[in-house]
């Protein structure tokens, strides 16, 4: 057994229960060569066996959580990243710091302290980050949700609800840029879009950097009553390419995992106030669209205002809402029939966001049912949101959350759209410890069609103790929708499991999704088709001077169309995909192709594919340069056969960090398409700079163009946060177009001063 792959093991503990279903040996190996067809056959008994039976088939050994006891105030804590009031001398020091790289329950090259101080109000954290050369200390970034995990920081993670299933993140680096995000997918991601209030500061000195953190108690959800709330720290040392952390030291388990988390005890009683928070918005605009349009000056003010129902339930509205501050989509090419996926970034669909998550295994490649950009975007307008309302908490071991918003009336592509109102509730029951059960429902139509609503129930089973001590979830969902102008076949469903492991990483998926499954305020890129996916993912770390792991990947995807032939397959194989001790990588894929035509679709301009079955072969090179440089990237090139004819992808990503003032990200992208029904060249290149004057005050421009659009555009933004409750942005949007005669016109133009400020009581 210790030879056969881990999927045959999973599998393997079903035939355990032989006398509940029949689903032996010989039907394990039937699925690793026959997936599409086996999950159909199986698929009733495979949730049977997923929704009831899992729990008998897993041995929990709980064991010990480690704890560390809060201090408590007496005086003022000033949050200076001086660690030098007498609270913090008298507080209890966590130390009992282990590796998970490169040596999993190692010793660190540095000690790390971590102190932990709570009044009624507030918990203060307090790191002490030992380092013999403090001048060799990683540290580039000061932008607020900067991406600091390739430079030495410290992570904090908070389960105040003590749930095992949900939790918050904190991270700061040496720069004092601060990070924060929301546990999604039950550790194994971060929504690191989601933003609260918090404070942070950073001091560097000759024995390493220090980190001191103030998180206002009003900023997250908390279960009443609890004396002792999960937590757990990890510290980041880049140059050695080094993680540590107090709790959880397993390569095998995810930091964002809660149920492993160690204990922050002796919590005091916590006093939110009266749990109201007012944020008023003022904004001044100044639009200009083409040339010769007429420059148009707006005030308009916004506000968004939020009470606690009780510490763990929150209740927001939002007036007149406004996104001006929210950063422009980075631009992307598409040389698929399908839709391109855009993530939400907008503030006030973000809060609670990781409630609305809905279904093990669904996604932007498969279903998603609930999508927030549907609502006040319609392709690249903004559609004026004139009001909304949102309530989400947990109460005991059920997680809830609903949403309801008035968009106005608006014009796109000379067709007029009235106003609309749109909602989403979503109920999600934890069971198992760490699995849950849960329901969604939407109701309205961004464009305002009668009879619009979907609804959906989900079950996910999940274990940190599959076997003793790996990762196994395994989940079902089915949504049904409808609307005036759908007729039959409006259903989906998927079927889904995962061993996500540090050496061994398995993944069988399915959804079978109607032909007309089309919500309202979901996202579904394909309908009418079988889609299955098997992923395996062999990581040894071999006993090599110059390479810390070794990935060997393989992922099949079949889809094939409810009531007709094959539509698309792909087998991506990663034959080499080696992490350096540099920090480096290097990888080189084979990926073979098939896609069925069955309607013309245009690829690139004046250029379309036709009818046909075409397969193909792809092949990427692809090298990653370490960050723990000043001028680090990554640059690939996808080559081989594409349709008929040849396709070269490009594509480069430069970061460069010449002072600590100024940064530069560069990313390009270059299509040279060589087909028998016509050629094409695709281009898209863009510049960022960043300004850190502090981890307060950032300017950064990003300027972008592509060929295919031939527009070349201009987002600057000077962001200044001048109390932990207050900020302001200036930002500056510029559209010019470049028309085949290589004139630029002017597309449109924007000047936009945001101030806001949150009033707590």
């Amino acid at each position: 057994m210790n030879n056969e792959p881990k999927a045959i093991e999973i599998l393997l503990y079903y035939s355990k229960l032989e006398h509940y279903v029949k689903l032996q040996f010989d039907t394990c190996i039937f699925i690793t060569s026959n997936l599409p067809t086996v999950l159909l056959a199986k698929k009733f008994h495979l949730i049977l066996v997923v929704v009831i039976l899992c729990p008998v088939l897993i041995q929990s050994q709980v064991s010990e959580r480690p704890s560390l006891k809060v201090g408590r105030i007496v005086g003022e804590i000033i949050v200076d990243g001086f660690l030098d009031e007498p609270e913090w001398q008298n507080a209890p020091v966590l130390d009992t710091f282990l590796t998970t790289e490169p040596v999993e329950k190692g010793t660190p090259s540095a000690p790390t302290l971590v102190r932990v101080i709570a009044t009624e109000k507030a918990i203060i954290i307090g790191v002490e980050c030992k380092d013999p050369n403090p001048e060799r200390i990683v540290r580039f970034s000061k932008l607020r949700d900067a991406d600091i995990s390739n430079e030495d920081h410290i992570k904090i993670i908070l389960d105040p609800f003590m749930d095992g299933q949900s939790g918050y993140i904190l991270a700061v680096n040496a720069n004092a840029a601060r990070y924060d995000a929301l546990v999604s997918n039950r550790g194994e991601s971060e929504n690191k879009d989601w933003d609260t209030i918090w404070e942070a500061r950073v001091s560097i000195n000759e024995n390493g950097w220090i980190a001191e953190i103030r998180l206002p108690i009003q900023s997250i959800y908390f279960k009443k009553k609890l004396t002792e709330w999960g937590f757990n720290v990890e510290r980041r040392i880049q140059r050695n390419q080094e993680t540590i952390r107090w709790a959880n030291v397993q390569r095998d388990q995810f930091f964002g995992q809660t149920s492993r988390a160690g204990l922050l005890t002796n919590l005091p009683t916590f006093n939110y106030g009266w749990g109201l928070s007012v944020r008023p918005s003022l904004v001044n605009s100044l639009n200009k669209v083409g040339a010769d349009g007429a420059t148009i000056y707006n005030l308009e003010p916004s506000l968004d205002a939020s009470q606690r129902l009780g510490p763990n339930v929150l209740a927001t509205v939002t007036l007149n809402t406004d996104f001006a501050e929210t950063e422009v989509d980075t631009r992307q090419t598409n040389l698929t029939r399908f839709p391109l996926f855009f993530p939400e970034k907008r503030a006030f669909f973000l809060e609670g966001s990781d409630i609305f998550e809905f279904g093990f295994g669904t996604g932007s490649n498969t279903v998603l049912p609930f999508f927030s950009r549907r609502i006040g975007l319609v392709g690249n307008e903004q559609v004026p949101i004139i009001a909304g309302a949102k309530i989400n908490g947990r109460i005991g071991g059920t997680a809830f959350g609903g949403l309801g918003v008035r968009t106005d009336s608006f014009d796109a592509e000379g067709t007029s759209y009235d106003a609309t109102t749109m909602g989403v509730m979503r109920i999600r029951q934890n069971v198992f410890k760490e699995s849950s059960v849960g329901f969604i429902a939407s109701v309205g139509d961004p464009l305002g069609r009668d009879g619009s609503f979907m609804s959906g129930l989900d079950f996910t089973y999940q274990t940190t103790r599959f076997n003793g001590n790996k990762n196994f979830i395994a989940g079902a969902w089915a949504l049904y929708t409808d609307r005036e102008d759908l007729m039959d076949d409006k259903s989906a469903f998927g079927v889904n499991l995962d061993y996500p492991n540090d050496r061994w990483n398995l993944s069988l998926n399915y959804s079978r999704i109607g032909k007309e499954f089309d919500p309202s305020l979901g996202f579904v890129p394909r309908q009418g088709v079988h889609y299955s996916r098997l992923g395996a993912v062999y990581a040894p770390r071999p006993d090599w001077p110059f390479v810390r792991q070794m990935f060997n990947e393989l992922f099949a995807t079949y889809i094939k169309s409810i009531d007709a032939e094959w539509q698309s397959y792909s087998i991506f194989m990663a034959p080499v995909n080696w992490r350096l001790e540099s920090g480096d990588r290097i990888e080189m894929n084979v990926r073979p192709v098939g896609e069925n035509i069955t309607e013309p679709f245009e690829i690139a301009e004046n250029v379309t594919i036709p009818v046909g079955k075409y397969h193909f072969m792809r092949y990427r090179m692809e090298a990653e340069f370490a960050a723990k440089r000043r001028l680090n990237g990554q640059a690939s090139w996808w080559f081989g056969s594409f349709y008929d004819g040849t396709l070269n992808e490009l594509e480069l990503e430069l970061n460069w960090n010449p002072i600590p003032l100024i940064g530069f990200e560069l990313n390009g992208l270059r299509n040279i398409g060589r087909l028998p029904y016509g050629d094409f060249d695709q281009t898209l290149v863009g510049m960022r700079v960043r300004f850190n004057v502090t981890s307060d005050l950032q300017l950064n421009s990003y300027v972008q163009y592509d060929t295919d659009s031939r527009v070349l555009g201009i987002n600057a933004r000077i962001h200044w946060i001048f109390s932990p409750f207050g900020d302001v942005f200036l930002v500056f949007n510029h559209n010019t177009f470049n028309d085949i005669t290589d004139r630029w016109s002017l597309q449109n133009e924007q000047i936009i001063l945001k101030v806001r400020y949150t009033f707590r009581l």
